[in-house]
């Protein structure tokens, strides 16, 4: 794998280490975190933050039944964990999670491009992107946040380039046009807490189909 230079922002970070990150991010962060060493790091970082709060309940003085209640819930979410889901192929194991027959079920977009919905809800949506090499995606704007996470080769736009296991981070004062590496197809991680914004008429009209 490529050096990774483009990484989770610190309040994405922690907000996804203290649960409170939708999840169609925190599917982003997850996939992102099992393939990069220094926020794997970061991580464990905040978590440890977490664990030295949860000691300083033996310091302070709160009921029993408030620490009772701490301590069960943590040996709950410890006790109704899944088995872990080994990587599969260039899809890391949080996303091969959700890939029930180990594969994508990919849907045309037109020009070669394909997508593979994994989420779809109120917090947002989670999709596969697969981009032929050398493929532009329609240039668009943002209504909400964008994370995207390259699986496979690499795509460049206004921000510069991205290879495998670097995130954008898209706000909605973006407007950009992602472009596939020419040295492969690129298949991204993409999450998105709003519709996007396209500025040509043919895919603003195809939008309601794809649920973009």
């Amino acid at each position: 794998m490529s050096e990774i230079r483009h990484h989770i922002s610190d309040n994405l970070l922690t907000a996804y280490a203290g649960g409170s990150l939708g999840h169609p991010f925190a599917l982003v962060v997850a996939a992102h975190v099992s393939m990069c060493d220094e926020c794997r790091a970061r991580l464990e970082a905040h978590n440890a933050v977490g664990g030295a709060l949860l000691d300083d309940l033996n310091e302070i003085k709160v009921s029993d039944g408030l620490r009772d209640a701490v301590l069960a819930g943590l040996d709950d979410d410890f006790d109704a964990a899944p088995a872990p889901v080994r990587a599969s192929g260039v899809y890391p194991a949080p996303v091969a999670e959700m890939l029930p027959m180990g594969r994508p079920k990919w849907k045309s977009l037109g020009l070669g491009t394909r997508q593979s919905i994994l989420y779809d809800g109120p917090e947002g949506s989670a999709r596969l992107l697969y981009i032929p090499a050398g493929q532009a995606v329609p240039d668009h704007g943002h209504n909400g946040l964008e994370l995207t996470l390259v699986l496979q080769g690499s795509f460049h736009d206004e921000t510069g380039g991205f290879g495998v296991g670097d995130v954008e981070i898209a706000y909605d004062d973006l407007d950009h046009c992602p472009t596939a590496g020419t040295e492969a197809d690129c298949i991204c991680l993409a999450a998105t807490d709003a519709p996007l914004r396209f500025h040509s008429f043919v895919p603003r009209l195809l939008q309601p189909l794809f649920r973009i």
